[in-house]
């Protein structure tokens, strides 16, 4: 049986050193030697080897081990300096060479790293873990993503006033916008559309392990404990929101807060990978990777004909990404698209069409909505006794009482907007 095949894309004078000894140990063979890590990846994706190892360099991130790590190619790290050596264990790489090591260490990270063929990338350390035993003492919240389909049905008027009514009942809540489409989280909140925000902590995911601080140093208070990360709002701006990235900010995420609201996107497609001959980033892999994340998927849709339409078939797609049946919630109902009882009207439709055993409903209430935006404010503050202030504080009561984050609410009331069979 062949030797199996060893990539090296090291920069510097120890390129010679690693191919030399490599090529030199039995059982392991060089069967490329790189120019750069593009050409390493290219290599891994062909085919060629079964092991990378990569010195450090700036495009060396959490997003390429992901990449490198679904294929079933592994990763060993052979730094330049200690400094360099801690940035590898953090991006995720699990066996790096100290510098200036022995040959045989070497030899041994590669056949270690050949034995076990993540098929996931390597688990970085715990966020805010320094010591031993530290990480049993941290206290993890539920992320809930808000998703809706196409067609402006109210995610950011949901995720935000849902997010604001935990605040209020006493919860240390984080907002997060990773609509790569049109975040408005900001323009909501009465923010600047320019704050780092959550590309921000995406990036430092993205090259080590984000933290609690990160997200306290970047997060931006609006209201008593009610802190937002604000999103990406100029379209060229979205593959700075890569999934793999994301995937880390929600585990800080449930240690920095005690309730986290992401306001998702509405695409749930992955066409980039039939559209590309290279791989492409994702547009939509910010909504998935916070879809994967959620322990509660709360879905959006309108009372409007066009609107339950879409929700039926956006919940199709939805249930194929997550674990849990997602809390199904109608915004904007009235008699005037539903008919003499809409709520009733609403929930047997999408029972009959869509297999939702509870549906909550909140209804339309213009002047209340268009006044909190207008201001920048949440409906709680703008208009407290507002019909859809209501029904949403339910929403977020119910939530919050549950046993479990993930789990629906069972006997709402039909005045706190929530219509079951």
């Amino acid at each position: 049986m062949a030797a199996p095949g060893v990539i090296i894309a090291v920069a510097g004078q120890m390129e010679a050193r690693v191919a030399q000894v490599i090529d030199g140990s039995a059982g392991l063979r060089v069967v490329r030697r790189c120019a750069d890590l593009a050409e390493a990846t290219a290599a891994a994706d062909a085919g060629v080897g079964s092991v990378v190892v990569v010195s450090d360099q700036p495009h060396l991130t959490r997003t390429v081990l992901v990449e490198l790590a679904r294929i079933g190619v592994a990763v060993v790290g052979v730094p330049t300096t200690p400094r360099a050596a801690e940035a590898l264990s953090l991006i995720g790489i699990g066996e790096v060479v100290a510098p200036q090591a022995a040959d045989d260490a070497l030899v041994a990270a590669v056949q270690r790293a050949l034995s076990v063929l993540m098929p996931q990338a390597p688990a970085p350390r715990a966020p805010g873990v320094t010591g031993a035993g530290r990480a049993t003492a941290v206290r993890e919240g539920p992320v809930i993503a808000v998703w809706g389909p196409t067609g402006a049905p109210g995610r950011t008027t949901v995720a935000v006033n849902l997010a604001g009514e935990f605040a209020r009942q006493g919860a240390a809540t984080l907002l997060v916008d990773v609509d790569t489409y049109g975040g408005a989280v900001a323009q909501a909140c009465g923010l600047m559309d320019e704050a780092p925000g959550v590309a921000a902590v995406a990036r430092a995911a993205h090259h080590g392990v984000v933290d609690s601080s990160t997200i306290d140093h970047y997060a931006l208070e609006v209201a008593p404990r009610l802190r937002v990360l604000t999103g990406v709002t100029r379209p060229e701006r979205w593959p700075e929101l890569s999934g793999p990235a994301l995937d880390e900010v929600w585990r800080a995420a449930r240690v920095a807060a005690a309730v986290t609201v992401v306001d998702c996107g509405f695409g749930l497609e992955t066409d980039e990978e039939l559209a590309y001959d290279t791989r492409a980033p994702q547009r939509n892999a910010a909504t998935l990777s916070a879809l994967r994340g959620a322990q509660t998927v709360v879905a959006v849709g309108t009372a409007e004909p066009l609107g339950i339409q879409r929700l039926v078939h956006g919940l199709g797609a939805l249930r194929a990404h997550v674990g849990a049946e997602p809390v199904v919630v109608v915004n904007r109902v009235r008699a005037e698209v539903a008919g003499a009882r809409p709520e009733e009207a609403v929930a047997d439709a999408l029972l009959r069409f869509a297999q939702v055993p509870r549906t909550w409903t909140v209804p339309w209430d213009p002047r209340a909505c268009d006044a909190a935006t207008l201001a920048g404010q949440l409906l709680a503050e703008r208009a407290p006794r507002s019909p859809a202030r209501r029904a949403i504080a339910a929403l977020a009561a119910s939530l919050q009482t549950a046993d479990d984050a993930a789990a629906a609410p069972r006997h709402p009331r039909v005045a706190s907007a929530g219509v079951g069979h």
